[in-house]
This record gives structure tokens, sequence and C-alpha cells, in this order.
């Protein structure tokens, strides 16, 4: 519920170790709702909204070797091909205050199927601990000022969405701190690609 389960353009400037990457995977929020929602957090002056696509996390931010990213690829592509699609309803906002500064958009449907899907996808090469419960959302606005948070609170209070979850996609961390799609998954056929424009 805080950077540590949301992919984050806020990571620390530490150097990695040779071969080091820094991976996220997420399903991606589609359009119209994605944009939207990334102008919104734009709007809240939110430094990080330029630099991630909308999404609900599926892993966390997560160092691997480059050596490990065929192993870890073929993981997400078995996991992909065993499951299928279901559908996403957004609705109103929450807080994870004052535990952590966030705002996200709350899932009123579709909780499960994120749940399920997260346990696959953080098994086997991508296994690792969290800090904290999952809890699927969409973070609107993260680590600003109070009366900020509230408002984007109160902005986005009506705000609602529906959508069928096709996939999720594979993210890489760049050097200049943007978060990119490198591959897409979908369900039940397993197929993995470049990421759809």
């Amino acid at each position: 519920m805080t950077g540590e389960d949301t992919l984050t353009g806020g990571l620390p400037a530490v150097p990695r170790a040779p071969g080091a990457r820094m991976i996220g995977v997420a399903i991606p929020i589609p359009d119209p709702y994605g944009p939207t929602l990334q102008r919104w957090r734009e709007s809240f002056g939110d430094r990080l909204a330029r630099s991630i696509p909308t999404h609900i996390t599926l892993l966390p931010p997560t160092e691997v070797n480059e050596r490990r990213l065929p192993e870890i690829e073929e993981h997400l592509r078995l996991v992909a091909e065993s499951e299928r699609s279901f559908r996403i309803v957004l609705d109103g906002t929450a807080t994870f205050r004052p535990v952590s500064p966030v705002v996200f958009i709350a899932l009123k449907d579709g909780i499960g199927g994120c749940e399920r899907l997260e346990a696959k996808v953080r098994s086997g090469p991508l296994a690792r601990p969290l800090l904290y419960p999952y809890h699927p959302h969409v973070t609107v606005a993260h680590d600003l000022p109070e009366e900020v948070l509230d408002r984007a609170f109160k902005e986005l209070a009506d705000y609602r969405a529906e959508f069928t979850v096709w996939g999720f996609s594979l993210y890489e961390h760049g050097p200049d701190g943007v978060w990119r799609p490198l591959r897409d998954y979908v369900f039940g056929s397993g197929a993995a690609g470049p990421h759809r424009a």
C-alpha cells in the first residue's frame, strides 16, 4: 500500500550491480481511463505522473539480474496462459493515510481476480515478500501535501469506470526514472510480445 507495492518513479538513485534490472508487473488501465487518470494525477502536481503509466500493481519494483529475464518471461507467459479475463469496476477514492501519503481509486469489483493473479505472478522466479498485505488499487496522488491529497480525495470521489482485463504487462524502470512496458501477456493464450501501442 506504500511505494513498496506500487510502481513508483521515486526509487532511490543507488548504483545497481552489473547486469541488474528493475522490473515490475502490472495491469495497465486501458483508454480512455488510464490517460484520464494520469492527467488527473498530473493536475495534482504529482511529480511521478509522467513517469508511471496508470496501472494496478501485481509485482512491485523488484531488482533482478538480466540473465534471469528469459526465466521470468516464461514464468509470466505460463501465468497468463492459465488465466482468464475478468471485470474490474473502479469506484471512488480511498487512502492509505496515515500509514502512507497515497490517495487512490478503489476497486469495487475485480479484487479477487487481482489477488489471484498477484499470487501467481509473485511466485517461482518472482517470489518475494511484501511489507504490507496486497491491496489492488490505482494511485492518483502520492507523497503530496495533505491539502493536495484531500483535494484529490474529494475531486475524484465520484469517479467510476468499468473494463475487462485482457492480461498484464512487464515493465522496466529506466535510468531516466520512467517506467516503460516491455511485454504484454494475454490471458488464455499466454502470448507475449512487444508492448502494444
